[in-house]
């Protein structure tokens, strides 16, 4: 092999192996039940809007998951009548928006919140949710925004329509994440707070609960 081919071999060779050590992958793994989940290093994630809806939902619907006894009239085997306590159904729960106010875009985090909220008040056994599709569609008809409801005369509009689509519902549910950032030099705080706001379309009675969890961000290399 004369020079000008060793040469050239020699930046082939060098080529491959610049190639080789650039090249690089991605890999999966299936977070398991227990495994540790990953911590977002520049904006909310799971480990952020999970504990947020389990929190503010369960806190909330507990404190309506009880409801008064209804009575009706039987007769029993002597033929005299009286009283007797029967089943209410469940009670239904119109679900209408999750709002971000946040200082950051949640991306797909929306819709998962939205359908993780849905599953929980179906799992309780005492309310049961809308279907999504039918409140898009009264909001639709009526040409409001969710978070118009609250007007005592749009809520009625609103219940009328979905009355009409046979979709009656006793409680309006809204649900808002906001965010507070407190920031030290190049590190920075932020406390995020998810409140859900409950309405009886009955008698108007308003209740709310909050969550909140507070997260650290910092630049690597720097004092923490």
């Amino acid at each position: 092999m004369n020079r000008r081919q060793l040469i050239r071999a020699g930046f082939v060779g060098l080529g491959a192996a610049i190639l080789n050590g650039c090249r690089s992958g991605q890999v999966g793994k299936v977070v398991k039940p227990g495994d540790q989940q990953m911590v977002g290093s520049h904006a909310a994630g799971s480990e952020t809007f999970k504990p947020l809806v389990d929190e503010a939902t369960s806190s909330l619907l507990a404190r309506h998951a009880t409801p008064p006894p209804q009575f009706t009239t039987v007769s029993t085997p002597a033929g005299a009548q009286g009283p007797e306590a029967v089943a209410r159904p469940p009670m239904r729960i119109c679900f209408v928006a999750v709002e971000n106010k946040s200082a950051e875009e949640i991306g797909d985090f929306k819709d998962q919140i939205y359908q993780v909220i849905d599953t929980r008040i179906v799992e309780t056994h005492v309310f049961q949710p809308v279907n999504k599709r039918f409140v898009d569609a009264g909001l639709e008809q009526t040409r409001m925004r969710p978070d118009q409801l609250f007007l005592p005369a749009n809520m009625r509009a609103f219940v009328a329509v979905m009355e009409q689509q046979g979709q009656p519902f006793d409680f309006l549910l809204y649900a808002t994440l906001t965010s507070g950032t407190t920031r030290q030099n190049q590190n920075y705080q932020r406390d995020y707070l998810l409140t859900m706001e409950m309405v009886n379309v009955r008698t108007g009675e308003y209740d709310k609960q909050s969550a909140t969890l507070t997260k650290g961000y910092h630049k690597t290399g720097l004092f923490k």
